[in-house]
């Protein structure tokens, strides 16, 4: 994906994202279903995982590359990443460290919690699109928790498909309750 379709890409997701959690009521957003995450759980991981991700396009390239270095390899493609990705989750990865969410009161508040996810990805694209070139994407390392070193574009592809996986959870836990 060139960076325009991954920005393409990313609004779509994210608007998608959104749009379900604004049909979601407030206990249900809050309710915890077992030992799994509540909607605010999942909601709140994206924000943190977002916030975290807009660090390699906000910080100077510099740094980007004196934390993650630069690639050998050419970046992998959307669907390579991605099942990379679900393998390691079938192997037993899981959010861990600061990227898992501290438990959410209602008194927290929904629309609190849907705008900072907004915050996030505004911050996220406006990043993306005004600081990093088509090159640089493929040119910069990003060290991710689960999947070792990758791209700046590969770490676009996470984004989206980790906002689409959790819409995915967050879809399934509001048809069972």
């Amino acid at each position: 994906m060139t960076k325009t379709a991954i920005i393409a890409a990313s609004e779509n997701m994210f608007s998608r994202f959104t749009e379900t959690c604004n049909g979601i009521n407030e206990t249900t957003m809050f309710e915890k279903p077992g030992p799994k995450w509540s909607v605010a759980e999942n909601i709140r991981h994206l924000v943190i995982s977002t916030n975290m991700t807009s660090l390699a396009y906000t910080l100077p390239k510099f740094m980007v590359k004196w934390i993650g270095g630069t690639p050998n390899r050419q970046s992998r493609s959307y669907g390579e990443l991605k099942e990379k990705y679900y393998k390691k989750l079938s192997e037993g990865g899981r959010a861990s460290g600061r990227f898992v969410p501290k438990p959410i009161e209602v008194s927290y508040g929904k629309q609190k919690l849907v705008d900072s996810w907004n915050a996030s990805t505004a911050k996220y694209l406006a990043a993306l699109s005004a600081k990093r070139t088509e090159e640089d994407l493929d040119n910069y390392l990003a060290r991710h928790p689960l999947l070792g070193r990758i791209t700046l574009r590969e770490l676009c592809y996470f984004t989206i498909f980790h906002t689409e996986h959790h819409l995915q959870t967050i879809e399934a836990i509001t048809q069972t309750q």
